[in-house]
């Protein structure tokens, strides 16, 4: 499947401003985003796929014959896998403060003709969620089928849930969580503080300089830390050496799990903005639902769409204690909701791994979702 990049810009007038939640405005916006399979005569199969804090909006297929690796989820979303294009119409963009063709840091500030950097505005999971919104408007589309999501991604489909009920008939959060963790907050911490303390970084102004790689890249491998699981990283490396048959008594490379992690930090920089790093983390730690109303309970009492809740029984990171509170939240407003726990070893990035297992439930899912609204 070939699959080419398009980009939407609206909030070009004075008075359709992208509006923040720290206040401040956005003004134009880009989104970029891909589409797969057909929108129906109705526009009634529409599903809205959300990526996580490093996914983009090539979420599946291929630019070109000889690209080397498909979209993040290609492996459930085409011909008759869970998200089958055969059937539905599916839509991802890549959020704002991205770099992957949405605004973000990387942008050019046109008060000022020059990169935004850190003048970029703080922005918020539900301000990533109302650009999205803008992006289905402009398709017409007055009700997806779905939004589906894991990580980061489920953030903004529980988002989509409570801003904009009547817009979704369903929504399917994966590995995620109501709210980000201290833990979590501490994570992302370390992270930023890799960045920021590179010495290139130059308070966020380096675009046309050399670049604050080592940082990048540093953050990337903590964070990646994260996304597996202690029997995962047994399974994958135990305690082998990397090409040599003893201890180097160094500060050299011995293990292959030290090999793995500086492969995944310098394969990140070639693809991701430091800034844009930051001001995401930053989104995730401000996520939280129940702060403005209280409780969970009280944040979801105006959901309408059906759920499907998913999480992974090595997931650390998001673990599935996280997944039932929402169930449980949900279940409390008479939400029609299924909740699985699936079992893996992959930990976090299970969501993305797990296709076998994941795949029957939300096809299943969507399936009887289509025929309950339209059959």
């Amino acid at each position: 499947m070939i699959s080419k990049p398009k980009y939407y810009t609206f909030a070009d007038k004075q008075d359709d401003e992208l509006l923040l939640d720290c206040g401040r405005s956005l003004a134009p916006v880009t989104l970029a985003y891909e589409t797969y399979g057909s929108l129906d005569d109705k526009k009634s199969n529409a599903i809205l796929i959300l990526h996580a804090l490093s996914g983009d909006a090539h979420a599946a297929g291929r630019h070109h014959s000889d690209d080397r690796k498909p979209g993040w989820w290609d492996n459930t979303i085409g011909h008759g896998k869970a998200f089958d294009t055969d059937k539905y119409f599916i839509i991802c963009s890549n959020v704002i403060g991205g770099c992957k063709g949405s605004t973000g840091p990387a942008s050019i500030n046109p008060a000022t003709g020059k990169p935004y950097g850190t003048s970029f505005p703080m922005i918020t999971i539900r301000d990533m969620v109302r650009a999205q919104k803008r992006l289905i408007d402009h398709l017409g589309i007055e009700k997806l089928l779905a939004v589906a999501g894991g990580s980061m991604g489920g953030m903004q489909v529980l988002e989509w849930a409570i801003c904009y009920p009547d817009r979704i008939r369903a929504a399917i959060p994966l590995a995620t969580t109501a709210r980000l963790s201290a833990q979590s907050i501490a994570f992302n911490e370390v992270g930023r503080q890799a960045i920021v303390s590179d010495p290139y970084w130059c308070g966020g102004d380096y675009y046309g300089k050399k670049q604050p790689t080592n940082g990048l890249a540093l953050a990337r491998m903590i964070a990646h830390i994260t996304y597996l699981s202690d029997e995962s990283m047994h399974k994958k490396f135990g305690r082998r050496l990397q090409n040599r048959d003893n201890y180097s008594y160094d500060f050299i490379t011995d293990f292959q799990v030290e090999s793995y992690l500086h492969h995944q930090g310098e394969s990140f920089i070639k693809r991701f903005d430091a800034n844009s790093y930051l001001y995401i983390t930053r989104a995730m730690d401000y996520f939280d639902l129940s702060a403005e109303k209280g409780s969970l309970k009280k944040a979801l009492e105006g959901v309408k769409a059906r759920f499907l809740v998913v999480s992974f029984s090595s997931d650390w990171l998001f673990p599935t204690y996280q997944s039932k509170d929402i169930a449980s939240a949900l279940r409390k407003n008479d939400v029609d909701v299924s909740f699985c726990e699936i079992a893996s070893s992959y930990g976090h990035d299970a969501f993305l791994l797990e296709a076998e297992q994941l795949s029957p439930l939300i096809s299943g899912f969507l399936d009887s979702t289509y025929k309950g609204a339209f059959l």
